[in-house]
């Protein structure tokens, strides 16, 4: 589904480029789940930015390929960039209280799912409020555990091939995220669909078969059974 060869991804000064990251090469097949882990500050949120073509091209300059099912994003115009991000991808960011637009009620986002037996188990499954009171509500009016679930939840209602989420256990407590990992190795489990996740939650991580850890700006594969505090240092 998604071939990322990656030569370098730089961040750009008045006469230089900082390297960020380089040599990222890593596939995402149907039916999988690939964590990413690094400390925080190691590029993982630059890295997924990347896929997407989030970064601002007058900042960053990302050099190699990204292809989703053969289509090259790095050199898609807006026009195919935005068919792309539509059709195939869904992003749940770690900043959630950026997510939803403070002045409009989360009515807003879920309207289109109201009449939808879906969303109503959805709000069950991740403990919370009947969704009738939550849709009433401004996003500020919510803590960020809820807002994090909120935004998977839309996501998950968008039903796209590839789920992206960053630092998903960060707002929530441990029966909360353990609810997430069960929710999205089932959508991996679906025809077309995977899951990229990153983070720096150690615990989290170890319950994934397949993980890359970025360490002094590149990444490779871990054997998820080994990973331990040492991994992340830089010693």
């Amino acid at each position: 589904m998604l071939q990322v060869e990656i030569n370098r991804i730089s961040l750009k000064k008045d006469n230089s480029e900082e390297v960020l990251l380089k040599d990222v090469d890593f596939s995402l097949n149907e039916n999988e789940v690939l964590c990413i882990l690094g400390e925080n500050g190691s590029g993982k949120s630059t890295l997924i930015k990347s896929l997407v073509r989030l970064l601002d091209d007058n900042d960053y300059k990302v050099e190699g390929s990204i292809k989703i099912n053969g289509k090259e994003i790095l050199t898609a115009n807006e026009d195919e960039l935005l068919e792309i991000r539509k059709k195939y991808f869904g992003y749940v960011f770690q900043d959630v209280q950026n997510t939803f637009d403070p002045l409009k009620k989360l009515e807003y986002y879920f309207k289109k799912y109201l009449n939808s037996k879906e969303i109503k188990e959805l709000f069950n499954y991740f403990l919370l409020d009947d969704v009738n009171v939550i849709i009433k509500k401004h996003p500020y009016e919510l803590s960020g555990g809820m807002l994090q679930r909120l935004s998977l939840i839309f996501t998950l209602l968008r039903n796209p091939d590839i789920i992206i989420l960053d630092e998903p256990t960060s707002n929530v407590d441990y029966p909360i995220s353990n609810l997430i990992l069960l929710k999205i190795k089932e959508f991996a489990e679906q025809k077309n669909k995977s899951v990229l996740i990153v983070t720096q939650d150690l615990e989290f991580a170890k319950k994934f078969e397949r993980v890359l850890l970025i360490k002094n700006k590149t990444i490779n594969w871990i054997n998820s059974q080994l990973i331990n505090e040492k991994i992340l240092s830089n010693g």
